[in-house]
């Protein structure tokens, strides 16, 4: 955990950005919380988000990969998959996710693909299949993420209430 890894992103992405003075790959993370579950995100685009995390330290208490940690890594993938869709002016921000959960997976290493199913000028949805180390499908989930101009999503974090 914690180690650098790199991050394939378009070349016309990365020169967006970097025009801006934004360095995208240290940017897009999978921040705190995929951090301590180890999701490292391999490839990212609007049409294509990968991503791996450890079954290890992420199971419930039968020893099974949690339902939780599939959720967070397929809302991880859609969200990155929204925001690229998005571009620098837009925020992608979830308003629904459903994950089928189809069997089980007790160690090894689970990837994620999210692809689009839906991008427009207000609304992403995205598919999200992980799978394990045999490309067995242990989940199918489904992310929609609201795109919020910047400026709005700003303006509304700075008028929410201070939380204690």
């Amino acid at each position: 955990m914690g180690e650098q890894h790199a991050v394939k992103f378009p070349q016309e992405v990365l020169d967006e950005y970097a025009a801006l003075g934004i360095d995208l790959p240290t940017l897009f993370s999978a921040g705190h919380l995929g951090e301590r579950m180890d999701i490292r995100i391999l490839e990212a685009s609007a049409d294509r988000v990968v991503a791996t995390m450890p079954v290890e330290g992420n199971t419930q208490p039968y020893g099974l990969l949690h339902g939780g940690a599939s959720a967070v890594l397929a809302e991880t993938l859609g969200s990155v998959g929204a925001m690229m869709h998005g571009g620098i002016t837009k925020i992608a921000v979830g308003v629904d996710l459903n994950c089928t959960h189809h069997r089980g997976a007790r160690s090894g290493i689970v990837t994620g693909v999210a692809t689009p199913v839906h991008r427009g000028r207000t609304t992403t949805t995205f598919e999200i299949v992980i799978t394990d180390e045999q490309d067995k499908r242990i989940c199918t989930a489904r992310l929609t993420c609201l795109l919020r101009d910047v400026d709005q999503a700003v303006a509304a974090a700075s008028q929410a209430p201070a939380q204690a």
